[in-house]
């Protein structure tokens, strides 16, 4: 939101009070209050009739240093607020040290500075002493409006040439400066600046990050009414927000994942294929065999079906029960899909419609949110007469459950939780929560009593969702899919950028329509979207109004749907080592260029491209006719599909085939890969081949290992470069295993290998 008209003036109706000096600090062992005045004081009188602004500084975790701006303290908290599983609940992971005017608070890496006697300023400074960022002239304060509302708002510098990215799942341009970010979850597709995933942290491309801990509507300006800050502003009487340390871009992410929760280890059967019966098509089990025969008779495996909306009957989402005409034998219909080796997953919403019979049960309980004059809150919009579950209230979630837990004794793997943004602020809680601060954490409790069933019932580590909206802290609950996007290229790139957004903003899983999902793609567009989906974290064909079944956009989509599922499988043992990185550190599979290569200046800006873990190098192509530029960093690349070598750093312009797309791996990688192209989750170390990318220098030696399905080390693998000699050690495990260099030469045996390169 804009205070300002201009550097000069305020905006009509908009009175704004800014921290102008110390007038008192106040410090313990590991924080400290400061109290600064909104106009310098020279006199007694300037004290009377003025604010008086409370800034507490506390670090909640080692390297995060929070700041609490608060005007009146009066107003009555009624939550919800961000559980932040990783914070010292006394805030006390830091230690205060002053010297004589000049304040700091000091946690791990991260200083805060106030000097009483300097104007007005929070400066934080990284390890090195270099200032990261400042909250200085009108970077604390509040505003109110012509309409009577009260912001308190903060700003902090910008450096020069310094990016900003971040802020949820973004389909607006991947780097954010000079955007207007507001945090407000919307159903709007992939192609506005609305977003399913609003998530109130940003990364800077100086080494921190920043969050805001309100999960209410925060206003990001991003350079776009200070052009040389971010400032981000809340209507209400306080405002929080933490400042995460570096140094690297990775390291702000394990840091702030370890605040606000880490990602669950998905299973490794979900990055298999899914096949999805897609949403206003007419199906059923004749329909549903068919495709699944259909995938089996041209060799495309298939890991996962899913059943869109119309499972269950029309006007009655969701009463959790299959459509008894369509579906008369649903258990024995999962049954025999089992047998055939498939997961099973459905389609769900918050939604009870009042045609469901769970409607009536729902309401005579409780369980349905109301209006402040006791009336249950409906409308027409998606579902006819619609409720909405309140997930605030204990049995309202228990309740919940128990319907889903029905499908899951019936066979049922997952649930697609759908929806879970358009939630209304002009209802009451059964908590009492404040309906402005749970709109967007809505989503937060409704993924969470979803993916904690299918925790208890399946067991920990098999617990997987697909997932459309989220808040901060929703990424312990993968998996989450990009939405409603267009069946076009320019959709497909939108798509890339929201995902990039995403696991810059702390998600370590993400996927997204393979062709599109409004309108029928064309056969070019389809094909293309197949290399990109197959090479991302998880990967479904799904649209709306018409199937996703290869064979349905020529044999060569067929030939590309089961070239790049068959590659997939067979990376499998390097993709979960990257998904286990993802559960453990924060960082995400599919990784912007920035963070594995953060003092790479060309890599700060591109968002067509990425790493699929720590060494694929993936380049989507976005042209029917093949074309694609695209950037290798530093050092010797080589091709996965071709082994044709690069040196970089170098810009190329190339055309591929459908079968093909830049896919490279990076100088030094040990890439492990499965000799089972059949199935996401066989047996990783059987047939193992550790092919290596050695590094030019003769004291090369690198380190991989392959996890189980649990995600514990099932073996590691030590490579020792010895002149023209590779020294290949394993550790964990007595299987053979091949070695391989790019070239061809290779060797196989068990325990340690020699291979001579050259």
């Amino acid at each position: 939101m804009k205070f300002t008209d201009g550097f000069w003036l305020m905006r009509d109706g908009v009175r704004a009070s800014y921290a102008t000096e110390v007038r008192d600090v106040r410090a313990t062992a590991d924080r400290f209050t400061a109290y600064a005045s909104v106009k310098r004081v020279q006199r007694r009188g300037d004290t009377l009739n003025s604010a008086l602004i409370t800034v507490d500084c506390f670090s909640p975790a080692e390297g995060v240093i929070g700041v609490r701006v608060t005007h009146h303290a009066g107003r009555r908290h009624r939550g919800p607020d961000f559980e932040l599983p990783g914070a010292d609940t006394e805030g006390a992971a830091g230690r205060v040290q002053r010297d004589g005017s000049v304040t700091e608070l000091v946690s791990g890496p991260l200083t805060l500075r106030l000097d009483t006697a300097a104007p007005w300023a929070l400066t934080f400074l990284g390890e090195d002493g270099r200032e990261l960022t400042s909250a200085g002239h009108r970077g604390t304060g509040f505003a109110t409006t012509g309409d009577g509302s009260h912001h308190t708002l903060a700003q902090l510098a910008l450096g020069v040439g310094e990016n900003v990215y971040g802020l949820g799942e973004r389909f607006t341009p991947y780097v954010k400066n000079g955007q207007v970010v507001d945090m407000w979850q919307a159903d709007g597709g992939t192609s506005s600046e609305q977003a399913y995933k609003n998530i109130p942290f940003y990364l800077s491309s100086r080494g921190y990050g920043v969050f805001v801990n309100h999960p209410g509507k925060v206003s990001f300006e991003v350079g776009s009414e200070s052009v040389g800050q971010v400032q981000f502003s809340v209507e209400d009487q306080t405002l929080e927000y933490y400042v995460v340390a570096g140094p690297s871009p990775k390291d702000v992410l394990s840091r702030y994942t370890a605040l606000t929760g880490r990602a669950a280890l998905p299973p490794a059967w979900s990055f298999g294929l899914w096949l999805t019966t897609s949403f206003t098509t007419s199906y059923d089990e004749e329909t549903v065999t068919s495709f699944v025969d259909g995938m089996a008779e041209r060799g495309i495996p298939l890991t996962v079906f899913h059943f869109d909306c119309f499972w269950m009957r029309e006007y009655q989402w969701s009463d959790f029960e299959w459509d008894p005409e369509v579906f008369p034998d649903p258990a024995g219909m999962l049954a025999r899909l089992k047998e055939r080796g498939l997961r099973i997953c459905l389609w769900i919403n918050p939604y009870i419609a009042q045609k469901s019979a769970l409607f009536d049960e729902a309401a005579e309980k409780g369980y349905l949110v109301r209006t402040a004059d006791g009336d249950i809150w409906q409308w027409d919009l998606w579902q006819a007469g619609m409720g909405l579950v309140d997930f605030t209230n204990p049995e309202a979630c228990t309740w919940f459950q128990s319907k889903l837990k029905v499908l899951l004794d019936q066979g049922v793997d997952g649930f697609k939780t759908d929806f879970g943004e358009r939630i209304p602020t002009d209802v009451v809680w059964h908590d009492g929560s404040d309906p402005e601060r749970m709109h967007n954490y809505y989503t937060q409790l409704y993924n969470r009593t979803v993916f904690e069933l299918l925790e208890k019932e399946r067991g920990q580590g098999e617990a997987v969702l697909f997932a459309r909206s989220a808040t901060a802290g929703g990424q312990q609950f993968p998996v989450h899919w990009g939405g409603d996007c267009w069946a076009s290229f320019e959709a497909m790139a939108e798509s890339l950028r929201g995902g990039l957004s995403l696991g810059l903003s702390g998600f370590g899983f993400w996927s997204h329509d393979i062709g599109g999902f409004e309108g029928t793609p064309d056969p070019e567009v389809f094909k293309r979207w197949l290399a990109f989906g197959l090479l991302s974290s998880h990967s479904r064909l799904h649209g709306s109004s018409s199937y996703r079944v290869p064979w349905a956009f020529g044999d060569e989509a067929v030939d590309v749907a089961r070239q790049f599922t068959l590659l997939k499988h067979r990376l499998m043992p390097y993709l979960y080592g990257a998904a286990v990185e993802a559960h453990r550190t924060g960082v995400p599979m599919m990784r912007p260029m920035l963070l594995e290569f953060p003092q790479d200046p060309t890599c700060r800006a591109l968002d067509r491209q990425y790493m699929l873990g720590p060494d694929l190098l993936v380049a989507p192509v976005f042209t029917a006719e093949g074309d694609v530029e695209y950037y290798l960093p530093a050092g010797t690349w080589t091709h996965l599909l071709t082994g044709e070598t690069v040196t970089g750093p170098v810009w190329r312009s190339e055309k591929h085939g459908f079968d093909s797309l830049p896919l490279y791996v990076r100088e030094g990688a040990v890439l492990p890969l499965g000799a089972d192209d059949q199935r996401p989750d066989g047996d990783w170390l059987e047939g193992l081949t550790l092919r290596v990318h050695p590094a030019d220098s003769p004291a090369y030696e690198a380190e991989v290992t392959v996890p189980d399905h649990t995600g514990a080390p099932a073996a590691t693998y030590r490579v020792v470069r010895e002149g023209e000699v590779l020294r290949v050690t394993a550790h964990g495990s007595d299987r053979a295993f091949r070695v391989e260099v790019p070239g061809g030469a290779s060797v196989e045996g068990a325990g340690e290998v020699v291979l001579r390169l050259g």
